[in-house]
């Protein structure tokens, strides 16, 4: 299955130190929850978090929600002791803060390995430095296992001197080079975090805006913006339904022989009914999520 075939239009990021945050994420509607024990972790926290996620991700009970866990760097005190813990308590991928190398991802990968980890185990790149924006492309394709690229727009703000604007034009360069390595390696890639939690409408213009850039779904700092992202990052009714007339259509002009297709006066080709697959495949996903959380209530 390609890396972007999952739902992930919410990703809610949870701090790994608050147990009833951890209790809390079991029952929100979130499509994946990023447990950290980075930013959101104070120093002395740090190895509490871990425990703490632990113990959470071994009882269970979030569901179909992917669950991911956020690392400190290796170049920190407590990067190596969070991989070695990271490595067996059966979180779906494992995040990785400031990714700016393929080296950074290999010496991640060797620490996991050794740690007793799985094989597959992916690996989530934050993509949240100058560096990282140049070396993109050499970011998502430098391992197998490398499954998302994450942007992380406020410390980007901070290393460029730039300005978090209604339009978000300082970061529209940065994020095309993720989202064009991404797509060029397979990968999802997710829209960075928007910081005024009283601003809804400004919330939903960057998901319309990452939605329409590519990105296939929001990173989000507080539950209450949940329900807006997964909204917008859906495929429509009305998506739905032309995709499925388009496969409809393309499936019968395939019987009868003809090369040609018009679906109300509009040339559909091959990569039209692609796309329509894609959106009708997610659109499943979302229904299947949906239908298990509803069940488990």
């Amino acid at each position: 299955m390609p890396h972007a075939a999952r739902p992930r239009r919410s990703v809610l990021y949870m701090p790994g130190s608050n147990p009833r945050a951890l209790e809390k994420g079991r029952g929100l509607a979130a499509d994946a929850l990023i447990l950290d024990f980075e930013d959101a972790v104070a120093p002395d926290a740090k190895a509490m978090a871990r425990e703490q996620v632990a113990a959470a991700l071994g009882e269970g009970g979030y569901g179909q929600r992917e669950l991911i866990v956020r690392v400190n760097g290796l170049d920190s005190p407590w990067g190596a002791d969070d991989l070695a813990a990271v490595a067996r308590m059966g979180a779906d991928a494992v995040l990785l803060p400031k990714v700016e190398n393929k080296q950074m991802i290999a010496d991640a990968i060797q620490a996991l390995d050794a740690a007793g980890g799985p094989a597959e185990l992916p690996i989530w790149c934050m993509m949240e430095t100058p560096l990282a924006m140049l070396h993109a492309e050499e970011i998502a394709f430098a391992d197998p296992r490398v499954g998302c690229l994450v942007m992380g727009t406020s410390d980007l703000a901070k290393d460029l001197n730039a300005h978090h604007t209604p339009d978000r034009l300082p970061f529209m360069a940065s994020l095309e080079l993720c989202i064009l390595a991404a797509r060029a390696a397979g990968l999802a890639v997710l829209d960075g975090v928007h910081l005024d939690l009283d601003d809804d409408d400004g919330f939903r213009r960057s998901c319309q805006q990452g939605r329409e850039l590519g990105m296939d779904g929001k990173t989000l700092i507080h539950p209450k913006t949940i329900a807006a992202a997964n909204e917008v990052f859906a495929p429509s009714a009305d998506e739905v339904a032309w995709s499925k007339r388009i496969i409809a259509a393309h499936a019968e002009a395939e019987a009868e022989g003809r090369g040609v297709l018009l679906v109300d006066g509009k040339l559909v080709e091959n990569l039209h009914v692609e796309a329509a697959r894609r959106l009708v495949g997610m659109a499943d996903a979302i229904a299947a999520m949906d239908a298990a959380a509803a069940a488990a209530e």
